[in-house]
């Protein structure tokens, strides 16, 4: 039994003085993913900050002073055009409608003694019983009581007209929006009683920068093309979900903010369903559709001062190549405009860490673990 295990030591410090006199494994290029580019279609969704409001968002302000004395309506109430949302006290406007046409009567008795003193007046001048100037006197007082006629007549227009804007009316078909003031409260031409917001179609705006919108304009030939040949636009709501359907972009601003160095875009959505409100949020989707580019993951880019960069590889070793991208992103992929070709290869993980001219290869499929030799087992069982 000793000689047995006299044997295995001596076989094991056989083996291993073997090990030791074989020459060290070469080390071959560094392993990198590769990718071959190719050519294809991408449509990469890009997201804008947006504010939502109504076609139509009315501020309703009373025309004359007062107290309310009725509401007509309640918060977020449908309403249609012509109905009444207030009533504000009609009782002076209603006195003084009442003075301006007694007013008007007095001033239409006035003209009619007038007109009959000047008559009068006429018949005894031709007679020689009164002079020239009796005459005149007498034509001046009617010319006089004419024109007062006309002032009360105005008078009992306006007090009308101040009658009837006691009672305030929606100027279009929308929504109420909040009633601030109540019964009793007093108000003026300065305050504002409510909005009125038409909210069959909702306007949401969105910006984009100069550079964005020149590379829009580039694309499509000028601005009116830009907006007859743009794609439908999505909506993300507050609460991150997709409203349910697509938009048009109708309206590009015509001045660029100077202080933001942007330009606001308007987009048109349906709201059959009364889901959108104005004044909410959310993020407009604009798609960017490309036929035949190249297109690159982002991981295989580095940058060097705001220049985007690949590593290529030639003749086994990685080559820095400068490119030039679309500026619209999805935050994963870039579209490459220049720099690249389909058919290339670049590096495509890892390039942080390559430097120039340092040989690579493409990672190999993990090699089978060996099988278990009869010998092997043979040792194990010693």
């Amino acid at each position: 039994m000793k000689q047995k295990f006299v044997k295995a030591a001596v076989a094991a410090c056989c083996m291993a003085a073997a090990g030791c006199g074989q020459a060290p494994v070469a080390m071959g290029p560094a392993q990198y993913d590769m990718l071959t580019v190719a050519a294809t279609d991408r449509e990469i969704p890009v997201n804008y900050s947006a504010t939502i409001r109504g076609r139509q968002d009315i501020d309703i302000y009373p025309q004359i002073s007062g107290t309310i004395s009725k509401l007509c309506v309640s918060e977020g109430e449908q309403v249609s055009e012509g109905q009444t949302l207030f009533i504000i006290d009609q009782v002076p406007y209603k006195a003084a409608l009442q003075t301006a046409e007694a007013n008007v009567a007095a001033a239409k008795a006035g003209v009619s003694t007038a007109k009959l003193t000047y008559n009068s007046k006429k018949e005894l001048f031709r007679r020689n019983v009164v002079s020239q100037f009796d005459l005149s006197t007498a034509k001046n007082q009617l010319l006089t009581a004419e024109a007062q006629l006309a002032q009360a007549e105005a008078q009992r227009v306006s007090a009308d007209n101040n009658l009837s804007y006691t009672v305030v009316k929606a100027p279009s078909n929308g929504v109420v929006g909040t009633l601030p003031l109540r019964v009793g409260a007093l108000v003026g031409p300065s305050t504002r009683l409510t909005t009125v917001s038409d909210n069959s179609e909702m306007y949401v705006y969105f910006s984009m920068t100069e550079n964005q919108l020149l590379a829009l304009t580039r694309r499509y030939g000028s601005a009116a093309a830009t907006l007859k040949n743009m794609p439908d636009v999505g909506l993300l709501l507050s609460d991150g979900s997709s409203y349910g359907a697509a938009g048009r972009v109708e309206s590009i601003s015509g001045v660029i903010d100077a202080s933001t160095g942007s330009v606001q875009f308007r987009a048109v959505f349906p709201n059959k369903e009364g889901l959108l409100h104005s004044g909410g949020s959310g993020n407009i989707v604009l798609p960017s559709v490309y036929k035949d580019c190249v297109v690159i993951p982002q991981t295989a880019t580095f940058e060097i001062q705001d220049k985007v960069y690949v590593y290529k590889v030639v003749d086994g070793k990685a080559s820095s190549a400068m490119i030039d991208v679309e500026k619209v992103s999805n935050g994963r992929e870039y579209i490459v405009r220049s720099g690249l070709e389909p058919g290339q290869t670049i590096v495509a993980e890892g390039v942080g860490l390559l430097r120039e001219g340092t040989p690579v290869a493409p990672k190999s499929a993990p090699a089978a673990p060996a099988a278990e030799t009869d010998d092997a087992q043979t040792v194990n069982t010693l």
